[in-house]
């Protein structure tokens, strides 16, 4: 971390606030953060797996302790964050010299504390196999386009729907909409999936909330009257988490066309 111009503000618990002087030495300490908790890792059974979330921005200096809407961010990152990942924004992104950018992937938009508008959540990949590195690079108005063409199928109750990328669905109890779940924790127009640049993004609309989980993954996102890109498979809750399985849960997958 000192290698990279970043000090130890405080400690809290397991965790630590550091402040960096720019962008640029918080990817390289995140990263060499989570490349050296993995060395831990290979060389004991219980291991090592650190969760770091950073953003870009003023902080407010006070009693050697910082503040601000760029610490709720930072934050907000971090209780997202899995173990062995390193959460980032949009902003910080657009921050990064383009090598960096290229590392960088957007997942979804996210509510902050003491926000009006949404943060575009972005994972930084980490690791130096250029294997498991996927490269993306951000322009400043739109989100990367995908490369291969996906159809979205969604499971629910034994009967599959499919809809390509120029279909929406409708997710909800009205018998209307393309999927009907009819519990009571669902809206009569709960959620909508779309495209959006080479992507399916569900959108929330309802009054309980949209639960999103991602295979591989162990943290939900609960999206309120917001948006989130679906990764290739998961399971969707309807008004309910989707952690518990029953008759409010949808399984989606993203199938490439042949």
């Amino acid at each position: 971390m000192n290698a990279h111009g970043g000090v130890i503000v405080k400690t809290l618990g397991d965790g630590m606030v550091c402040q960096f002087r720019d962008a640029d030495g918080a990817f390289h300490a995140a990263c060499g953060m989570q490349e050296a908790a993995a060395h831990v890792d290979l060389k004991e059974k219980s291991g090592l797996k650190l969760k770091i979330g950073y953003t870009y921005g003023r902080v407010v200096l006070k009693d050697r302790d910082v503040f601000g809407d760029t610490v709720n961010v930072c934050a907000r990152l971090a209780s997202l964050a899995n173990p062995q990942q390193v959460l980032t924004t949009r902003e910080t992104v657009d921050s990064l010299p383009n090598d960096l950018k290229g590392r960088c992937r957007e997942l979804y938009a996210t509510k902050v504390r003491g926000r009006q508008t949404e943060v575009m959540v972005c994972e930084v990949l980490w690791k130096s196999d250029p294997d498991k590195t996927r490269v993306n690079t951000f322009g400043t108005d739109t989100s990367p386009r995908a490369s291969w063409k996906y159809v979205l199928k969604l499971t629910y109750q034994g009967d599959t729907f499919t809809f390509d990328e120029a279909a929406t669905a409708r997710l909800g109890r009205d018998a209307t909409n393309e999927v009907v779940v009819a519990t009571e924790n669902a809206s009569r127009l709960h959620a909508r999936i779309f495209n959006k640049d080479g992507h399916f993004v569900i959108a929330d609309q309802s009054t309980n909330g949209t639960f999103l989980m991602v295979d591989g993954t162990t943290q939900e996102v609960r999206l309120r009257r917001s948006e989130a890109v679906l990764g290739e498979r998961g399971w969707i809750g309807v008004g309910k988490t989707a952690a518990n399985h029953g008759d409010h849960v949808i399984r989606y997958r993203l199938e490439r066309k042949s």
